[in-house]
C-alpha cells in the first residue's frame, strides 16, 4: 500500500493493500477501495461508498457525498462504482436517496472526464464516455457504451440508451434511444451513431436492420406506437432492434423525436 503521510484515511475504511493514496487526499469511514486503484492528491471519498477494483481518481474530485435534495435527511444511502473506471479532475459523484433506491451505481470501464456530475440515484453502465462537465440530475440512467458531449445536461429520471451519442451542450429532457445521436437545446436527433457501431464490431447487417428501424421511427411519420408495431419482424429477428423496441416501450418521459 503506498498512502502518502498526509492523506487522512478514517480507521473505519477499509483499503485494498496495493492501493495508492496521494497527498492532502481524505477518505472518510464506511468506504471499501478494492485492488490497483490510485487515488490522486486532494481526492474526499466519503461513505457509505464501495469502489472496485483499478481506478484511477484525480486531484479536486468527490467521491460519495450526500446527495443535492432537499428530500434527504441524512437516511443511511450509497455509491457504489466498479472496476476499471477514469474520474478526472473536479468531478462529483453522489450518493443515493431512499426514492431512488438508496444507490447511485457506476458500472466498469467508464471514462468520466474533468468536472462531470452524476447526481443522487444515477445508474450509469459500463464503457460509457462523460466528456467535460457533462452533468447529470438525479435519478437519471445511463446505459452502456452511451456517449456524453462536452457540456451535455441531461434532465431528471430521463434514460440514456445504449451507443447513443449527444452533441456538445445538448439539453436533454426526453429519452434518447439507443444507437442515436441527438444534438441542441433542447436536444434533437440528427442520425444514426453509425461509426460507433462499426468500431463495435456490429455487423452490416445488424446496422441495416437498426437503420431501418431508425427510418421507421424518425422518417416515415409514424408515431411512436406505430412505428413500434412496424419494428416487429425485425425485432423478432435481431436482439439489438428488439432491445431498442423495449426501450421505447418502456419510456416513461418520452423519447426525443
Amino acid at each position: 500500500m503506498s498512502i502518502d503521510p498526509r492523506a487522512v484515511i478514517d480507521p473505519g475504511a477499509v483499503i485494498a493493500d496495493d492501493v495508492s493514496i496521494g497527498p492532502y487526499s481524505i477518505i472518510g469511514a464506511d468506504v471499501e477501495i478494492g485492488a490497483g486503484t490510485w487515488i490522486g492528491p486532494h481526492v474526499v471519498i466519503q461513505g457509505p461508498t464501495r469502489i472496485g477494483r483499478d481506478n484511477k481518481f484525480y486531484q479536486f474530485s468527490s467521491i460519495g457525498e450526500v446527495p443535492q435534495d432537499k428530500k434527504y435527511h441524512g437516511e443511511q444511502s450509497a455509491l457504489v462504482i466498479g472496476d476499471g473506471n477514469v474520474v478526472r479532475e473536479f468531478c462529483t459523484l453522489n450518493r443515493g436517496t431512499d426514492d431512488g433506491g438508496g444507490e447511485t451505481r457506476i458500472g466498469s470501464d467508464n471514462w468520466i472526464m474533468a468536472y462531470v456530475h452524476i447526481a443522487h440515484d444515477c445508474l450509469v453502465g459500463d464503457h460509457t464516455i462523460f466528456a467535460n462537465n457533462a452533468s447529470l440530475a438525479g435519478h437519471v440512467r445511463v446505459e452502456d457504451h452511451a456517449i456524453l458531449g462536452g457540456f451535455t445536461l441531461v434532465h431528471q429520471f430521463t434514460a440514456i440508451g445504449a451507443h447513443s451519442f449527444t452533441g456538445m451542450g445538448s439539453a436533454i429532457s426526453k429519452d434518447v434511444p439507443p444507437y442515436v445521436m441527438v444534438n441542441g437545446n433542447p436536444a434533437a436527433p440528427f442520425g444514426l451513431n453509425s461509426e460507433g457501431l462499426k468500431r463495435r464490431g456490429f455487423s452490416s447487417e445488424l446496422r441495416s436492420a437498426i437503420k431501418q428501424a431508425y427510418k421507421l421511427l424518425y422518417r416515415s411519420g409514424k408515431t411512436t406506437d406505430e412505428a413500434i408495431q412496424g419494428m416487429s419482424e425485425l425485432a423478432a429477428q435481431h436482439d439489438e432492434v428488439a432491445y431498442f423496441v423495449e426501450f421505447l416501450r418502456n419510456s416513461q418521459r418520452g423519447v426525443i423525436r
